[in-house]
């Protein structure tokens, strides 16, 4: 790709610098579920090349894992949803760090493992993700990179039962006892618990109540009050909700990290180039500011996705998330 082509987190990243002692806290995910994207080698330069230092894939795909070595791009590694289960013997687990983890240390710089994407409470998989996430967290201390490597899971924030206003935000009761001893034993162990966080699909899922600008960041004013806290965007506002609950859950202080967050270019209701344009251009300025309940603690996000994925669905807006097209071109620039 040309130098003169600059992605528009290329431009902002710089402006996220934190101190020597801080990472960037911004990553993209690298979601394959497509038939015509770049090889991986590409794809890492393509990282490189924008500045974007962290990245999350869904399954240890051993091309992308050959192409990090050496990288320094910090990595959020998935265990698929259909592997859960069979990583809830422990031999099975010691096997997967192993093969995906050690086989590649030191020269890939892992950083989480997330046991699952959106499991949902009722899932087959459900009763499998807190054993699993143990018996992969025993074999990451026995390989003693427990500080290195923290164990979580991505959930969707459906789990909760209320999230209006922020401050009332709970788990939904059938969720409690899914998600309860997940976030004890993230407490015990030092990791953060992974949310995506899509402020695009509360608003298309209640377009009544949820105006666009407040989704979007653009918003003039405080829609939102909640006792001293005002709220002027979706995002801040769903992540606060989250808080809540984990408060409620026994777990005050847990870290929050948004392992996937985006705006679709096309493909339905809201779903523009501008509109997706002034999302990723908003959110990558306004995560290292924190939350009305958690001023100026840094948000770790992650954008959904690199590229457009033409084999997602069913919604035809599933493949129009990238912030690239599959050649490498950028979809969102910034005039200097």
């Amino acid at each position: 790709m040309a130098a003169t082509v600059l992605l528009l987190i290329g431009l902002l990243l710089p402006c996220l610098k934190l101190t020597a002692a801080q990472t960037r806290p911004i990553g993209v995910c690298y979601g394959r579920v497509a038939n015509n994207l770049p090889s991986d080698q590409e794809v890492v330069d393509l990282y490189h090349a924008n500045g974007i230092t962290k990245m999350r894939i869904y399954d240890p795909n051993e091309p992308t894992l050959q192409a990090l070595r050496g990288s320094n791009i910090e990595l959020m590694l998935g265990v698929a949803n259909g592997d859960i289960q069979a990583l809830s013997d422990p031999s099975a687990a010691s096997s997967w760090v192993q093969n995906n983890i050690l086989a590649f240390t030191p020269d890939v710089v892992f950083r989480y493992i997330a046991v699952g994407n959106e499991i949902s409470p009722s899932d087959q998989a459900a009763s499998f993700v807190l054993p699993a996430m143990q018996n992969i967290y025993n074999a990451i201390v026995s390989a003693n990179l427990q500080d290195q490597i923290k164990v979580s899971t991505a959930i969707q924030t459906s789990l909760l039962g209320n999230s209006y206003p922020p401050s009332a935000g709970s788990f939904a009761d059938d969720a409690n006892s899914y998600i309860g001893p997940i976030v004890q034993f993230l407490k015990q162990t030092g990791a953060p618990l992974l949310a995506n966080v899509y402020p695009y699909f509360s608003y298309i899922g209640d377009t009544k109540d949820i105006r666009l600008d407040y989704a979007l960041f653009t918003s003039q004013g405080t829609p939102v009050q909640d006792g001293s806290l005002g709220y002027q965007n979706l995002f801040d506002a769903s992540l606060d909700a989250l808080y809540s609950a984990l408060e409620k859950a026994g777990v005050p202080d847990l870290e929050v990290v948004v392992s996937e967050t985006g705006w679709p270019s096309e493909g339905g209701e809201a779903a523009t180039v501008d509109n997706a344009s002034t999302y990723y251009k908003n959110v990558i300025n306004h995560v290292s500011a924190g939350t009305p309940k958690r001023p100026g603690k840094v948000i770790e996000t992650y954008l959904f996705a690199m590229f457009d994925e033409n084999q997602k669905g069913p919604a035809e807006t599933e493949r129009h998330f990238g912030l690239f097209s599959p050649n490498k071109q950028s979809k969102y620039e910034l005039d200097n």
